[in-house]
């Protein structure tokens, strides 16, 4: 059982599921907390790794350290993301266990299941079909780590939890437009075309010069010159009288305030062990929605009065991904933000 006083690392704790475990754990009196950043801790490495546990010792790890992308970094720099989450997540479990870690919880994603899951997916369907492609390196090594996980419980009797989140907003999210998530890239993509819509230069050169648009896009970018910038927006799918999306709308995708997760997770390691929660749990409420409802829904919180242009030749992705919420449910947990209210806060939070 976690004390107040517990040695608790958070692996990651920059990201955005790290930054809200820490931000949980904090409000919650925990005051032992260790956190490395990648310059000071590079878990790709070994030696470094099994330095770290064997001097800090911790008790409790939040493994949420990872590489993450979009569609189109998955695509992009596949033999990176199977290579760096295959690394991170070995060194930091085989570490854990020589270092005497009394319990581990592993962060997942939804990308686990198969392309044509039933839906709502179980926690049953891993590794039942092919994979989707477009983000295959990036499951795999998740996939990896949650086996991990289940045959060092096996082999070493050790109590390492690996929980598999839907798709995550909040807080100290990234909004590269080449490798941001969906929620955080769309809500951006809107910001600007509202911004270049109103022609409010200042603002957007204010938005240019804190975030990347990535594609190469700032390297070429000339901040004084409203034609190169507009120029730029045009190439991230930001225009005066629209906003260009990827695919057709028509695919689901389920989205959870990173402060609901955090929320979980830290329930989780205080009141639940492997044997109440199995191989993994799904953490969601259920629900999902239609893409051309979600972009629908975020140009209205954003303001922007122009039109939605859909990219059929682009990819959309797995058709469906509504995870199942039984499980969780079982376990005393449910989520407490619903979408509307989440995006408002985490639109709020991207302008301020």
């Amino acid at each position: 059982m976690m004390r107040k006083d517990s040695k608790i690392y958070v692996a990651g704790h920059r990201g955005l599921v790290g930054s809200a475990i820490l931000r949980k754990l904090q409000s919650l009196g925990y005051n032992n907390i260790v956190t490395r950043s990648h310059k000071e801790l590079d878990l790709t490495n070994q030696d470094a790794t099994r330095r770290f546990f064997e001097t800090e010792r911790p008790e409790y790890v939040f493994l949420s350290a990872a590489k993450v992308g979009g569609i189109m970094a998955n695509q992009t720099y596949p033999a990176e993301f199977i290579y760096k989450n295959l690394m991170i997540s070995g060194n930091i479990i085989d570490s854990a266990y020589h270092s005497g870690v009394k319990k581990l919880l592993n962060l997942g994603s939804s990308c686990i299941y198969p392309r044509l899951a039933p839906q709502p997916m179980k926690e049953e369907c891993l590794l039942t079909s092919s994979l989707e492609k477009t983000n295959e390196a990036y499951a795999l090594a998740k996939i990896a780590a949650i086996k991990l996980c289940q045959y060092y419980n096996q082999q070493y009797g050790t109590n390492y939890i690996s929980v598999m989140p839907t798709n995550q907003y909040g807080i100290g999210d990234n909004f590269n437009m080449e490798t941001a998530h969906l929620l955080p890239m769309i809500m951006r993509r809107f910001h600007l075309a509202k911004l270049l819509s109103r022609e409010d230069w200042a603002a957007i050169r204010a938005d240019l010069q804190k975030y990347k648009l990535g594609w190469g896009l700032d390297e070429t970018l000339d901040l004084k010159d409203t034609t190169s910038v507009e120029k730029a927006l045009n190439a991230v799918g930001a225009y005066r009288n629209k906003v260009v999306v990827w695919g057709d709308g028509s695919v689901y995708r389920e989205l959870m305030s990173s402060d609901d997760l955090a929320d979980a997770c830290v329930y989780l390691m205080e009141n639940k062990d492997y044997e109440e929660i199995g191989e993994f749990v799904n953490i969601t409420d259920g629900t999902d929605i239609r893409l051309k409802e979600l972009f629908e829904l975020v140009q209205k919180i954003v303001g922007f009065e122009g039109t939605i242009e859909y990219d059929r030749s682009k990819p959309n992705g797995t058709p469906r991904k509504q995870m199942d919420a039984t499980r969780i449910k079982s376990l005393g947990w449910q989520p407490k933000i619903n979408l509307n209210d989440g995006i408002k806060s985490f639109y709020e939070w991207y302008r301020s």
